[in-house]
């Protein structure tokens, strides 16, 4: 079975969600840190690696991982987290199993046409939900 990757646009997914989005609302780092740490338990969980991207603001594009945590990218000024997702899931869908969680309809369809799987705002927070211990 080919290693599975879960991929978030971080801030599509903030936005969707009222309660983060009431987060960020007041800080934005709010919002992201537990967006990560919803992210980071389904990691721990189910084995799956995750990697959330967000809208950047520096010169280059940074990436934050200690191991056995979640991948977190921020893109860099004049880029969106978009084409970093779109970028990922056509080089790697082929070798890995994709799952793109977003909200933005054109990202879906063009993770779609890489061959990764996509999810809705609402689908990852399902598949978040399910996976939760009992």
């Amino acid at each position: 079975m080919r290693p599975q990757y879960l991929l978030v646009d971080g801030h599509s997914i903030i936005f969707a969600w009222p309660e983060l989005r009431s987060l960020h609302e007041r800080r934005t780092s709010l919002a992201r840190d537990a967006l990560t740490r919803q992210l980071r338990d389904f990691q721990d969980w189910t084995g799956i690696h995750v990697v959330v991207v967000f809208d950047g603001r520096g010169a280059a594009v940074s990436h934050v991982a200690e191991p056995g945590e979640i991948q977190v990218f921020y893109s860099r000024m004049g880029q969106t987290a978009d084409s970093i997702i779109e970028r990922l899931a056509s080089k790697y869908a082929e070798r890995y199993r994709l799952i793109v969680a977003t909200g933005d309809y054109l990202e879906q369809e063009t993770a779609s046409a890489s061959g990764a799987e996509t999810l809705s705002p609402e689908g990852l927070r399902d598949l978040l939900h399910d996976a939760r211990p009992r």
